[in-house]
C-alpha cells in the first residue's frame, strides 16, 4: 500500500513550507506520496460541499456537511495535496440491528425535500446471518469521491486502505461487513469496488430520488474480521456434506484402531495359553 502521512489541519503538513494554498485543478499530481490524509474539520464546510457538488448527482443539505465535518460519529478523511483537498471519504459504523428498515433516499434540490436516510433499504437486511448480526457491527460508507484531475492516481484506494485498516483493528473486531450504495449507471465506481473486493449483494430498484427521478442502485458488500454472508442452500449441502466424508474418515480410522486391537488381544489370549512358541 502506498504511504501516507496523517496529519492535523490546523498544523502545516510535513514538507509545507508555504501556507498558500494553490488550487487543485492547475497542480498536477507528481506522486502518492506527496498526498496528506487528514480528519474534516469544522473549517473544511465551505471546501468540502462544493467538491460534493462537483463530484456527486446527489444534492446534500447544510446539515449533512455540518454532521461529516464536525461530529466524531463520521470517519470523515480527507486527502490533501498543496493544503487542498482532492479527495474524501465518509463512513459510519453502526450496530447491524439497524439495518431493518426499508426507506428510501430522497434527495432534491432544497433541503426542505431532503429525507435523511433513517436506516437502509430491507434487501441490505441479508448482509450478516442473524446469529452473527445480533452482536455485530457494519460500516456503510455514505461518500468516497476524488477530484477529477487527480483520478487514477491512487487516491480513492489510499482513502478505502485507511478506512479499512481503521475497521480491521482488535478495537473494531466486531465490524464483520463494509457495505454502500451507488448508482447502477455509474460504472468507475462499480469497476473500482469490484477492484477492491467487493461484491454485489442486491440490486434497488428506484432507491435515488435525483431531482425527482427515480434512479436504481446496487449494495456491494466487503467481509472482514470474519463476517461472511448467510449461508444459501448450495453451503448447507456442501457443509453437511463435509460433515459426511469426516463423519466416514473417522469410522474409518475407529475401525482400524479396533481391527488393531481385536488382533493385539487375540495375540495376546494365544499367547498366554502357548499356543504360539
Amino acid at each position: 500500500m502506498a504511504q501516507f502521512t496523517l496529519y492535523n489541519k490546523h498544523s502545516a503538513p510535513p514538507g509545507s513550507g508555504d501556507s498558500t494554498r494553490v488550487d487543485c485543478d492547475h497542480v498536477p499530481l507528481c506522486s502518492i506520496n506527496d498526498v496528506q490524509l487528514r480528519f474534516l474539520v469544522p473549517d473544511d464546510l465551505t471546501e468540502v460541499r462544493q467538491l460534493c457538488q462537483e463530484w456527486f448527482p446527489i444534492d446534500y443539505p447544510l446539515s449533512w456537511y455540518e454532521d461529516i465535518t464536525s461530529s466524531t460519529r463520521f470517519f470523515a478523511l480527507a486527502a490533501v495535496y498543496n493544503l487542498a483537498i482532492i479527495g474524501l471519504i465518509v463512513a459510519e459504523i453502526k450496530p447491524y440491528r439497524n439495518v431493518n428498515k426499508e426507506v428510501i433516499a430522497n434527495m432534491s434540490d432544497s433541503d426542505e425535500l431532503y429525507t435523511r436516510l433513517s436506516g437502509f433499504p430491507m434487501q441490505d437486511k441479508g448482509i450478516l446471518p442473524d446469529s452473527m448480526g445480533r452482536t455485530a457491527d457494519v460500516g456503510y460508507i455514505l461518500s468516497l469521491g476524488v477530484h477529477r484531475s487527480h483520478r487514477r492516481n491512487g487516491i480513492g484506494s489510499l482513502l478505502l486502505d485507511a478506512l479499512m485498516n481503521h475497521l480491521t483493528t482488535a478495537e473494531r473486531h466486531s465490524v464483520k461487513a463494509i457495505f454502500l450504495h451507488t448508482l447502477t449507471t455509474n460504472q468507475p465506481a462499480i469497476f473500482f469496488y469490484e477492484k477492491r473486493r467487493f461484491t454485489l449483494h442486491s440490486f434497488l430498484p428506484y432507491y435515488y430520488n435525483i431531482r425527482g427521478k427515480g434512479k436504481d442502485g446496487f449494495t456491494y458488500v466487503n467481509y472482514i474480521n470474519g463476517g461472511h454472508p448467510p449461508w444459501t442452500l448450495l453451503d448447507h449441502i456442501k457443509h453437511y456434506a463435509s460433515k459426511v466424508r469426516h463423519t466416514s474418515s473417522l469410522c474409518a480410522w475407529v475401525a482400524g484402531r479396533v481391527q488393531q486391537v481385536v488382533r493385539w488381544f487375540y495375540h495376546k489370549l494365544l499367547t498366554r495359553f502357548n499356543f504360539i512358541e
